[in-house]
């Protein structure tokens, strides 16, 4: 195995629950004889170190026989955990069990115990229709007519021959509708992880051109549950993005039902439960609806103690991800700085012990509001350090518009400490990043423009009548829908606000 490879075994073993170490152990335990017992002895060496250190195993295990041929070992041991981990969750979902009778079917096939093999068939079959597994009901379909062959067509006639094809086209294309409906779900999802919401008539139209091309697929057939959730989650996805949260919302609630009242459908994918509500959520918070975004946090947070959720570091990972930027979010916008306060030290444990496992987009949203809540508080030295951080550390090209925010955020801070020296410096890199990715629009023109008056020698206007010139420009954008989103980031009008009236930021805000 390559070092990369040797790096996969390290984070293979540390990605195991304590339960499945335990399986693990226990087998190589019982066949603690050769191989296995240098697998054992291995495993435990790798799973006590924080980092991989090979020379440091190397080292350790300098008089075992198997160092010397100690890549073909550790393949061979990454090999022997998967399938440890394919007996340990053999009959955690349907899916697996499903391909075992299936694999039985094919054994019996084999010895020609043709009525045996398709007994097991016909229940792989049953369970597979009541659950809509359609990627195994073709190769259920496939081991179908091998038996009918087998049979020499005895039992069945023409139309039944006919119907055999009808249904067979009928499940080619709801496979292809759910892939279509896939596909263009992951492009709205892109478009909006990498660019942000619709601000501009240009991005509306590459939405509205996406989501022409899912109506048009989804009216095609009849859709599996699958199919519908899908096509309301890429919905529900198209009016965020617009900012046409209650439309986006109720989407969403419609998911959260169909996964309640089809519970067997989705049973065995306690993600995208978990997908939903985390939407809701957020949602919920831009609409204002607090007491729903709470409640839905609190079951959140619940998960991890029902049966509806995988246990392991990842869970860990996105419960931590998804309650801890929410809660930051909610403080941030409903100007609760306290309470947001009252959690950062859990927050940064969390983003010191996840800091590798965490994506760009996640990282820049809990570094943007860890910097709204402290400015909020008045401490913005503090806040400086965090916008720094996502500027200095985060992928640019993955999360352009918290970025682009992050910009604006920067600006102001250095206005606020009178870092009179520095903001030409940040004014150009935000000029910079702006215009490499043609993402000045009016809200960043004025906004620069006020900047680039402040920092004149000789004003035309007054300090005072330049943020009153703001405050009119801002009011004004407020009534374009496609500058809403700026908003929903940080309320630069409560700030404008607070300078003007000399209170602080968090009492404009709350106003």
């Amino acid at each position: 195995m390559s070092n990369k490879a040797s790096t996969s075994l390290h984070k293979l073993i540390h990605s195991l629950s304590k339960a499945e170490k335990r399986y693990f152990k226990v087998y190589t335990s019982r066949n603690a004889a050769g191989s296995e017992n240098a697998y054992h002895k291995l495993f435990n060496a790798i799973d006590r170190q924080k980092v991989y250190d090979e020379d440091a195993l190397m080292k350790k295990f300098a008089k075992e026989a198997f160092v010397n041929r100690f890549s073909i070992t550790k393949n061979r041991l990454y090999s022997s955990i998967l399938k440890r981990l394919d007996a340990y969750h053999s009959t955690s979902s349907l899916d697996p069990q499903i391909h075992r009778q299936l694999h039985y079917v094919e054994i019996l096939f084999k010895k020609s115990m043709y009525d045996e093999s398709r007994k097991l068939l016909n229940s792989a079959k049953k369970q597979a229709l009541k659950h809509e597994r359609i990627h195994l009901l073709s190769e259920i379909n496939r081991w179908d007519k091998l038996l009918m062959e087998k049979g020499s067509y005895i039992t069945l006639g023409k139309k039944e021959l006919k119907q055999i094809l009808v249904e067979d086209l009928a499940l080619l294309q709801k496979e292809a509708v759910y892939n279509e409906i896939w596909y263009a779900k992951s492009r709205i999802f892109r478009t909006l992880y990498k660019r942000g919401h619709a601000r501009s008539k240009e991005d509306v139209a590459r939405f509205k051109k996406i989501i022409k091309d899912l109506k048009v697929t989804a009216s095609k057939a009849e859709s599996t549950a699958a199919s519908q959730f899908l096509y309301q989650h890429a919905m529900s996805a198209y009016h965020y993005a617009l900012g046409e949260y209650l439309k986006s919302y109720r989407l969403l609630n419609k998911n959260l039902e169909l996964i309640k009242e089809q519970n067997h459908l989705f049973r065995d994918e306690p993600n995208l439960y978990f997908t939903v509500l985390t939407n809701v959520i957020n949602v919920a918070m831009k609409l204002g609806k607090t007491d729903a975004a709470l409640q839905h946090l609190d079951e959140l947070e619940e998960l991890p103690s029902t049966e509806l959720m995988n246990q392991g570091e990842d869970t860990d990972i996105r419960i931590f991800g998804i309650a801890g930027c929410t809660k930051l979010a909610l403080f941030a916008q409903s100007g609760e700085f306290e309470k947001g306060v009252a959690i950062l030290p859990e927050i940064e444990d969390g983003l010191i012990k996840y800091q590798d496992k965490l994506s760009s987009v996640r990282k820049a949203t809990f570094y943007f509001n860890i910097a709204v809540i402290l400015f909020g508080m008045n401490q913005k030295n503090e806040a400086l350090k965090w916008i720094n951080q996502l500027l200095n550390h985060v992928e640019f090209n993955h999360t352009e518009d918290i970025q682009c925010m992050a910009q604006m955020l920067n600006l102001v801070l250095h206005i606020e400490l009178g870092n009179k020296a520095l903001l030409p410096y940040a004014l150009k890199s935000t000029q910079r990043f702006l215009e490499s990715r043609r993402k000045v629009y009016r809200f960043e023109e004025v906004f620069l423009r006020f900047v680039n008056e402040m920092m004149k020698k000789r004003q035309a206007k007054s300090e005072n009548e330049l943020f009153q010139d703001l405050l009119v420009d801002l009011q004004e954008l407020k009534q374009d829908p496609l500058e809403l989103a700026v908003y929903e980031y940080f309320n630069f009008e409560a700030w404008v606000k607070s300078r003007l009236s000399g209170t602080t930021y968090a009492e404009e805000h709350r106003g």
